[in-house]
């Protein structure tokens, strides 16, 4: 089994894409393709007790503050998360981030540290599998993939209750949050899109469609035993498949953010993904390879908040920053 590993690293990295809490989320039949075994997987009781541990608080210029934080999961264990703070009382605008596979509640630290800056109060979790030994849930597992649907499915109903948690600050304006996710985080972006909901707007870096995008993609190397675990493997996530999900967005602005330079599947996988998507939508296409960071992408990225959520303008606040350099 030599390649499965590095395939199944790739999945991981580059396919996927209280009662004031209740009362704020929207109601939504399940998506059109996706069973309602798999739908009911995202469900959990929303008047649990968020239960927030504060761990330590990081100081920033400008007043941010960085809280290094836990919540309970209503699933098993506890969330570790990042929260980061403008300065004032608000209220700001609120943006939930997800990470792409095997990264971490780091990946747009520092990002969210500029949207500080312009107005907005941040929330970054990690999945289950990148947690404390303790609270940790290890994927993948290859000869029982039935295994690693909870675990996907507790990602995503974590990242619903991070809307909790935010719609639930003072601080927040629940009218103007975002979700923001990259990879596995434009994949649970998609269906958080169709299912919860309680987003402004969503942005949707490097996605596509379905596992077999992925998965499938070229598997001339493969031995017959690579090829037949593969692709059980994609037949049992294929519910999963953000394919079932992205056309229920209609009616939340979606901003798709793709790389020229994508070596881990096809345009026409991008474009299918794109074109499933409800309206309004937009696309952007940038000279990057998957991991699709860099000023432009940024840029576009600050500009689209701005619009959908009223954050302030953060090209002028990157400029600032590198003039700071000097």
């Amino acid at each position: 089994m030599r390649r499965l590993p590095l395939l199944l690293a790739l999945i991981l990295s580059f396919t996927f894409t209280g009662n004031r809490a209740a009362a704020q989320q929207s109601s939504a039949p399940p998506a059109p393709s996706a069973p309602a075994d798999i739908t009911k997987l995202f469900d959990y009781d929303a008047k649990l007790p968020l239960d927030i541990k504060e761990n330590r608080v990081y100081t920033r210029p400008g007043g941010i503050r960085i809280i290094d934080l836990t919540y309970a999961s209503p699933v098993q264990g506890r969330v570790t998360a990042f929260l980061v703070l403008p300065e004032g009382k608000g209220p700001f605008a609120g943006i939930l981030f997800g990470h792409w596979g095997p990264g971490n509640r780091t990946e747009f630290l520092s990002e969210s540290e500029l949207y500080a800056r312009a107005g907005a109060v941040s929330l970054l979790i990690d999945y289950p599998w990148t947690r404390p030994a303790e609270w940790r849930r290890p994927i993948p597992n290859y000869a029982k993939p039935e295994v690693d649907l909870p675990i996907y499915a507790q990602a995503v109903v974590d990242l619903r209750r991070g809307f909790d948690l935010l719609v639930a600050r003072a601080d927040v304006d629940a009218k103007r949050i975002a979700y923001v996710g990259h990879s596995y985080g434009a994949q649970w972006g998609a269906i958080l899109t169709a299912i919860d909901r309680r987003m402004k707007t969503s942005i949707l870096v490097g996605g596509v469609p379905t596992a077999a995008s992925v998965w499938l993609h070229d598997m001339t190397e493969y031995s017959a035993e690579e090829k037949e675990q593969a692709t059980r493997y994609v037949a049992v996530f294929e519910p999963f498949d953000a394919i079932h999900f992205i056309p229920r967005s209609t009616g939340i602005p979606v901003l798709f953010q793709f790389a020229n330079f994508e070596p881990h599947f096809d345009r026409k996988d991008m474009d299918e993904y794109f074109q499933a998507a409800g309206e309004p939508k937009d696309e952007k296409w940038y000279d990057t390879g998957h991991e699709l960071m860099n000023m432009h992408v940024v840029l576009d990225r600050g500009r689209w908040l701005r619009e959908q959520i009223g954050i302030e303008p953060i090209a002028p606040l990157m400029e600032q920053a590198l003039k700071n350099e000097k």
